[in-house]
């Protein structure tokens, strides 16, 4: 471990996740110093890049969650700067980050995905709602192909709710994936790239309240869901998850670290939902919860990321 590299730790920005991000930093900057002693934090704010300009890190770490901080807009603005940086690289962030895109690709990589259907906002409120009752029916799930941390999400009963649905996820984004409302187990796996080769971490099963889905507000506050690793799987499901985690990652271009987001309907059935490139790392994260199970505290798993940033750079 090289404890004399400087690192610059990128937080915040203008996306609906800043605040998650301005969480997350904080604990990754007190992880770091536990192992290197100059640690700059730099909020993705107007002039941000004079401010990395004259600290010139060896190392970018950025927390950052939604665009432009995980779907490959930095990750190319650092690039061009030769900043090596913790994370996927501008392919396999944007298109990790685009749900429809993604989904293409898991559907190539032969994994198990959910029926879906895609709508544009230029085609109107109207027609979209009309699109998704003609290719789905009624009872979906409403996404923004672009947000993370369940923004703009919602779980769609009938029809009623239905255009309440588009209209919110149209305000976040242009284009929504809309894919049939399963009800199942949901399952989270990180996965982590290490010199011997690409690792998945146990499978971890969250729960929230009766009545209640792993959404923004369950995501971040304390006590609103529970972590259950590993899960109560066969161990052949359990290998079934971890796989899928780990080929995901893999058929997206990722790099160093992802978690992959899916539903267990029955003991035979799993679907893929999506992968996130840069995990959220607050106290209530599932990625740090999987790391610990995998073995790796809090301090040890980000100086990992580090160091691999900085072997790259080598």
């Amino acid at each position: 471990m090289n404890k004399s590299l400087k690192i610059a730790v990128l937080f915040g920005g203008d996306s609906a996740e800043a605040e998650v991000s301005r969480v997350s930093a904080q604990g990754v900057i007190t992880a770091l110093k536990e192992n290197y002693a100059d640690v700059t934090a730099i909020e993705l704010v107007r002039g941000f890049d004079r401010e990395l300009a004259v600290l010139n890190p060896d190392v970018v770490f950025p927390v950052l969650h939604g665009p432009p901080g995980e779907d490959g807009t930095l990750q190319g603005f650092l690039e061009m700067l030769g900043y090596p940086y913790v994370g996927s690289d501008v392919h396999g962030s944007s298109t990790a980050m685009n749900k429809i895109l993604a989904k293409h690709v898991f559907r190539h990589a032969n994994l198990p995905v959910i029926e879906q259907t895609t709508v544009n906002r230029r085609d109107g409120i109207a027609s979209a709602v009309a699109k998704i009752q003609q290719d789905l029916g009624d009872y979906v799930v409403v996404k923004p192909a672009g947000q993370g941390s369940a923004l703009g999400v919602t779980l769609v009963s009938n029809s009623n709710e239905l255009h309440a649905a588009v209209e919110k996820s149209f305000a976040l984004d242009e284009n929504l994936l809309i894919e049939r409302r399963l009800n199942g187990r949901e399952m989270t796996v990180g996965v982590i790239d290490t010199d011997d080769g690409c690792f998945a971490f146990p499978v971890i099963e969250i729960t929230t309240p009766d009545n209640s889905w792993y959404d923004y507000e369950h995501r971040y506050t304390k006590g609103l869901s529970e972590h259950l690793m590993p899960a109560d799987l066969s161990a052949e499901q359990t290998r079934r998850l971890q796989q899928i985690a780990v080929t995901a990652h893999q058929q997206l271009g990722c790099r160093d670290l992802s978690r992959a987001d899916l539903i267990v309907l029955n003991d035979e059935q799993e679907f893929i939902l999506e992968v996130n490139t840069l995990p959220g790392m607050t106290p209530t994260s599932l990625y740090p919860d999987g790391a610990r199970g995998f073995g790796m505290d809090f301090p040890a798993l980000v100086s990992h990321l580090i160091e691999r940033a900085w072997q790259r750079r080598k």
